[in-house]
């Protein structure tokens, strides 16, 4: 395997007319623990998102359920007025009832009242990308993609995503209103998705993962760890790496409440890799 460099595309357009660079932040980590509650430190949350601009994000993800609302109003708090082409991406339809939980509500009455409030925290007319958290098992997925359509006719929402969804839930999702992103668990050694990420980079459809690094994967931390020794990098780093490289259409949302380590990620999109080191990462065995 050659040890020269390859190269990856640095941007992606959403939906067509959304370019953003492909490594982003995900403002999930500059709440309180268990995502709950303020930060504990306020202001090195906003450092952290004002440096985010500062290094080239201009796609930062975040939820209502964050805090929740806690991102939201922080993200409005650092940034607003918003710079030219920053692209905020929120989520609805998950509720919290206390740290750590998230039980899924997807009732059209419930993501009217999420939409509404990321709108007023947010302090916009529109939102870029709107997500829906996840399918509610209790609700029909009709009844929630007329909502989602409806709002979008309305123009409260530009584009609509989803997340932690099959190529099925995508098709069906299709029917009704243009899927331009998903965002579900992904990483080098979690690799279950893998057609979902097929069928979107198929249909140039953005693809987000979040948890890019199973720490628990013994394999795969000896692999990372030999890389990331050979490019006097970090397994992070690598890691983040390898998934720009995987597939074009992948966006990154690497979250933390600290400016050293967003500095540290942000490092990522300059890393290269080199065949050789691909071909080992591609070789671990996902679990």
């Amino acid at each position: 395997m050659s040890d020269a460099a390859t190269t990856f595309s640095k941007e992606f357009t959403i939906g067509g007319d959304l370019t953003v660079n492909r490594l982003g932040y995900g403002a999930m980590r500059i709440t309180g623990k268990g995502i709950w509650g303020p930060p504990k430190d306020h202001n090195e949350a906003i450092r952290v998102l004002k440096r985010a601009v500062e290094l080239g994000v201009n796609f930062i993800d975040t939820a209502d359920s964050y805090g929740p609302y806690v991102s939201e109003e922080l993200i409005a708090e650092a940034l607003y007025p918003y710079p030219t082409g920053l692209v905020i991406a929120t989520k609805g339809g998950l509720m919290r009832t206390g740290p750590d939980q998230w039980p899924v509500n997807a009732h059209p009455g419930h993501l009217k009242e999420a939409l509404e409030g990321s709108l007023k925290r947010l302090k916009v007319d529109r939102i870029d990308l709107y997500q829906l958290h996840r399918i509610d098992p209790k609700v029909p997925a009709e009844e929630t993609f007329e909502f989602l359509k409806q709002v979008q006719q309305e123009g409260k929402v530009k584009h609509i995503g989803l997340s932690e969804v099959s190529v099925s839930d995508i098709k069906k999702a299709q029917l009704y209103f243009e899927v331009v992103s998903v965002q579900n668990m992904y990483s080098v050694d979690n690799r279950k998705w893998e057609p979902v990420l097929e069928y979107c980079q198929a249909n140039n459809i953005a693809f987000i993962p979040w948890f890019p690094l199973n720490a628990g994967n013994v394999e795969a931390s000896d692999k990372i760890n030999q890389i990331a020794e050979k490019r006097n990098a970090t397994v992070h780093q690598v890691a983040l790496s390898w998934l720009l490289h995987h597939a074009d259409n992948i966006l990154l949302i690497p979250g933390t409440s600290s400016v050293e380590h967003l500095e540290e990620n942000m490092k990522a999109a300059a890393l290269e890799l080199s065949s050789g080191d691909t071909y080992v990462l591609d070789s671990i065995s996902p679990q």
